[in-house]
Order: structure tokens, then C-alpha cells, then sequence
């Protein structure tokens, strides 16, 4: 019974962590892509956010810490990870879409230096969806362990 109390006092606390964990990838999520974006629409005006690394670690972290909590037995997660990667596939499009109807416009500084900033969204969306399969895969994995 002593066991079963403390997996129950735990989720509770892991549970407690795991919001604050979603709160904290929420800011640095839109940080991210403000910085990402106004680099894109500047034209290399700024220094590029080099926030990528950083950003890939915060998702990650979240992602493992609720399939942390599914391996503990919690049954009700809340599936907010996913706005992640729906908001950032939304995003690439939309400025895929931007370049293109501007003819490349964006994808070259004003002195004509091709930029990056496209190809780099573009690389943290797909390490996003990286996160989010290998999140997938664990959920498969628990629910066939049982």
C-alpha cells in the first residue's frame, strides 16, 4: 500500500512539473520563432538567434518528462506537445509560401548573400517532428508493453 501512495504522491509532483515544463516550452517556443521569423523578414539585418540547440533541448525535455509520466501509470496527459509541431509546420509553410509568391525575396540579403534563415526553420521544424514521432513511438512502445 506504502508503494502505491508513493507512485500516487509522485505523478501528482511529476504531473506539478510537467506544466510548468509545458508553460516554460510555450515562452520559449514563440521566443523562438519571433527571434527566427524577424530574422527571415529582415533579411539578415540581425544577427541570426543561433536559438536552435537551445530550443530542440527545451522540447526534448519536455517530450521525455511526459512519456516519464505515462511509464509512471498516469492516464489522463494532456496531448498539448502536439501544438508544437502543428505550429511550427503552420509556420515553415507560411513563410515557404511568403518567399515563393516574392520570388525568393527573402532568401537573399540586400547585398545578394543567399541567407539562411529559411533553411533553418525549416531544420528546427524537422528536429521537431523528430521529437514528436520519437515521443510517438514511446507511447506505442508503453502501450503494448502492457
Amino acid at each position: 500500500m506504502k508503494n502505491n501512495n508513493q507512485i500516487k504522491s509522485l505523478r501528482k509532483i511529476e504531473l506539478s512539473i510537467n506544466t510548468n515544463l509545458f508553460i516554460i516550452c510555450s515562452i520559449v517556443t514563440v521566443a523562438a520563432m519571433v527571434l527566427m521569423t524577424t530574422d527571415f523578414f529582415t533579411r539578415g539585418s540581425f544577427v541570426p538567434s543561433r536559438m536552435s540547440l537551445f530550443y530542440l533541448a527545451v522540447v526534448f525535455i519536455y517530450s521525455i518528462h511526459k512519456e516519464l509520466i505515462r511509464w509512471l501509470g498516469e492516464k489522463k496527459i494532456k496531448r498539448r506537445g502536439e501544438y508544437f509541431v502543428y505550429a511550427w509546420i503552420i509556420l515553415t509553410t507560411a513563410l515557404y509560401i511568403i518567399n515563393f509568391f516574392t520570388h525568393d525575396y527573402y532568401s537573399y540579403s540586400l547585398e545578394g548573400y543567399r541567407l539562411g534563415a529559411l533553411r533553418d526553420i525549416s531544420l528546427l521544424t524537422i528536429e521537431i517532428l523528430g521529437v514528436f514521432i520519437v515521443s510517438r513511438v514511446l507511447k506505442l512502445l508503453f502501450v503494448f508493453k502492457k
